[in-house]
């Protein structure tokens, strides 16, 4: 399901940059931070699609939704199997070819 038909399902559309927060300002967090250490010693600090060891970010595979609080749940706050480790290159390519789903938690 994309965007477009996640508005169409869902009245307020959540995907507003309000409802996002700082999501950016978060990445800088030590819970991200640590917790994103977690992954990449996880996943052998390479990309898990080309092994690559070079600019590696951790990719989430699904953003959960909270349609009581209208939020995004923090980046720290997933469960590891929802995480992946990605070189940039892979993850601009993943990004470009696949949406991001997301789930709604009520």
């Amino acid at each position: 399901m994309n965007k477009s038909e996640l508005s169409k399902s869902k009245p307020d559309h959540q995907f507003k940059k309000e409802n996002h927060g700082s999501y950016g300002a978060k990445l800088f967090d030590k819970r991200w931070k640590e917790f994103r250490k977690k992954i990449l010693e996880r996943d052998l600090n390479k990309c898990t699609v080309c092994s690559s060891t070079e600019t590696l970010q951790v990719h989430h595979k699904q953003y959960h939704f909270s349609e009581l609080s209208r939020t995004f749940k923090d980046p720290w706050d997933y469960d590891p199997i929802y995480l992946v480790t990605l070189c940039k290159k892979c993850h601009q390519k993943g990004h470009n070819k696949y949406k991001i789903p997301t789930k709604y938690i009520k």
